[in-house]
């Protein structure tokens, strides 16, 4: 089965600690809603630009992106 990952930027001089705090809610989000992935992350691009990310397969994509509205998405490969 196809996996995505949804992705959200946060920019600022802190946006690694936003990235990292909002990994934590997607974790929780999983646990909720008993989601089949269990892949989170979050990573810096700059010094200005975060990212969290969490991989879903894409028969849970649409209930999940309209929930937690993601800002982009790409195909993911382990």
């Amino acid at each position: 089965m196809r996996k995505l990952k949804l992705i959200w930027d946060f920019r600022g001089p802190d946006a690694l600690k936003v990235a990292e705090h909002h990994e934590i809610h997607l974790k929780e989000y999983i646990s909720i809603e008993k989601l089949i992935i269990n892949i989170t992350g979050f990573n810096a691009i700059n010094e200005f630009h975060a990212i969290a990310f969490m991989v879903v397969n894409d028969a849970e994509m649409k209930p999940v992106r309209d929930a937690l509205k993601p800002h982009r998405g790409q195909f993911y490969q382990e």
